[in-house]
This record gives C-alpha cells, structure tokens and sequence, in this order.
C-alpha cells in the first residue's frame, strides 16, 4: 500500500459530512475525488472548490476534485469513504460495487441499522460487495460537520478488524484539528453512532418542551447505559461505549444545535408532526429511520431499552407527545447498576 502522501481517497457522496472527510483527508496529505450524484455539485467542487449545497460559504482544499462517475472515482483508490443514508446504502453500494479495487479498504461513515435487515453498516457492505471483514472499517465519534469545516478540533475513533488497516486510514486522516483513533471493536463503534442519535432525538424532544438541563442529562445518562447494554449482548467491549464513538459522539449530538437528530427531536418536542420536523430539518436524520430497527436488535437479544422503545412509539404514532414525555420520565424507581 503507498504511503499517505500519495494514498488516494474516494468519498461517496457529496452531503455534509462526505464533504467533511474529503476536506480533512486533503488536509492530510490524501488525494481525494468525491463522488457527487449531481453534476452541478461536482463541477462546482472541482472548478469553485464549494460544495453548493452544503457549505458554500467554505472553501475546500485545492486537491479535492468531484466526478458523477464512481469508475472515475473509484480508479487507484486505496479507500472507499461511504457517507449516504444508512437505508440508501445496499441499493447504491450495488451499483458502484463492481468498481471497487481488489485491495481498496472501505470505510463507513453511516451511523444507522438498516429497517428491515436490521444490519450495521459494515454487515450491509461485506454482504453487497463480498469484500471480507478486515477490509471494512468505521470511522466514527463526536464530530459535527460545520465545526469540521471550520478547522475547529475533533477526534474520532476508527476501528477495524485489521489494526493495520486502521492505521492506514489514520495516516490518511490525521491533521492538527483531526486526531484519529484506532480500535478492532467495529460493534461497539457502530452502535454507539446509530444508539446515540435516537437518544439525542429524545433529547432534543426534551429540550423543544422546555423540560431542562437535568432532564437532559438524565436522557444521556440512561441512553449511554441502554448502548452499552445493547453492546456487550452483541459482542462489543463497553470502554468503546464509554469512549469516543460512544459518550463522545452522545454528548456532541445531544448537547449542539448544530446536530440534525437532535433538531428533529426539538421540533417535535415544540408540537411540529413527523412530516413537518422532517420539512424543516431538511438533512437525513438517521435517528429517524433507526429507531425501529435498534429495538428489535434489543429484543432480538434480550436487552431493555426502554427510552429507545418511547422514541419508535413516537415515530410510528402509537404515544402522543405527552404520553412519551411521561414515560421517558417515569420508568420504575430500581437500583442504578
């Protein structure tokens, strides 16, 4: 494999946070081309260096150029950087799967479990692509897009099952406001991104019907706990979940108005429906499509996860507002631990 400085990055698409890797990969040293579905995105990219539809405000590194064709992006790539809607990603994996390089590591951005299957990102991508395990890594922590645009410091953890895969994609990422880690638990990693979106919709709910501070931060709290529950029955190592990929990512998602999952949860906690949270939030909101699927990994393992099973209720209609605020709320008085 080459080394950094002329490793060479793919990064499907061209949302918020794709954008976001594509800008911190070039400031490493890494060649990067993004894949953009929409031709004006990726002339712009290549000829303005501006992502119109997400920064246009913030310039991008000169090295990052943009193309509508994954063959095009793909060629040479030693990484495969996928940032698209969790629940988009099997039926888009499968069209650019036949481009993707006999030794290109992949890497996941998505912080969703996919409706249906109910299978991380990187058990959808191994089962797509027929890549094996230890090409697939998880790149995840608490890192908001916009404050990564601005250069301003974050860290993340990237596991994968081969540490030097890891370390490769590390070098390929490391920057003075980037600091990545490295970690084999891709379990842990991927369930603390998917869990702690549907806790900071419950925070966000919290915060839209004015209910404070500390019941915030009894939401967090118990979220944690319900993420480390879920990740020790599927086989994660609870430091992960106390790490950054877990109380790290919970605690940036839950606490910043910049977070969509977070937004969402404000807007319906303000009395807007499902439709018109989901109008004015305008971006993907994981938490959203995820919440469902994460429970019925909780039953499925026989886990209690009892703020995420109020958040699907709402979602699907089945409480109302003020029935899901009472029982967020009132769970039976027991020992902490």
């Amino acid at each position: 494999m080459s080394q950094h400085r002329s490793a060479r990055a793919a990064v499907f698409s061209a949302g918020s946070w794709g954008t976001a890797v594509a800008k911190i990969m070039a400031d490493a040293g890494t060649s990067v081309i993004v894949h953009a579905r929409r031709s004006e995105i990726a002339d712009a990219i290549t000829s303005t260096h501006r992502n119109p539809g997400y920064f246009p405000d913030i310039e991008l590194p000169f090295s990052v150029t943009a193309t509508t064709d994954p063959a095009t992006a793909l060629d040479g790539a030693n990484f495969m950087v996928l940032s698209i809607p969790a629940q988009s990603l099997r039926a888009s994996l499968a069209l650019w799967a036949p481009h993707i390089g006999p030794d290109t590591v992949i890497v996941s951005l998505m912080k969703g479990v996919e409706v249906g299957s109910h299978l991380r990102a990187s058990e959808v991508i191994t089962e797509v692509t027929g890549v094996s395990a230890d090409r697939v890594a998880v790149l995840s922590g608490p890192n908001l897009a916009r404050e990564i645009m601005a250069s301003q410091p974050a860290a993340a953890t990237i596991a994968c099952p081969d540490e030097d895969a890891a370390r490769r994609f590390q070098t390929a990422c490391h920057t003075p406001y980037f600091r990545p880690y490295t970690s084999t638990d891709v379990i842990g990693c991927e369930l603390g991104g998917a869990v702690k979106n549907v806790i900071a919709l419950a925070v966000g709910i919290s915060s839209g019907m004015g209910l404070g501070d500390n019941a915030a931060a009894v939401l967090i709290t118990r979220g944690l706990a319900e993420a480390t529950r879920l990740g020790a029955a599927m086989g994660a190592h609870p430091a992960t979940l106390a790490g950054l990929a877990g109380v790290g990512d919970l605690v940036a998602t839950c606490s910043s108005p910049l977070s969509r999952n977070r937004t969402f949860g404000t807007h319906l906690g303000r009395g807007l429906s499902i439709e018109q949270a989901t109008a004015a939030t305008r971006q993907t909101t994981e938490g959203v499509k995820s919440a469902e699927a994460i429970l019925a990994l909780a039953r499925a393992h026989g886990v209690e996860m009892p703020i995420t099973d109020v958040i699907a209720a709402l979602l699907h209609e089945k409480v109302t507002l003020e029935e899901a605020a009472a029982a967020l709320m009132q769970r039976p008085p027991k020992p902490e631990r």
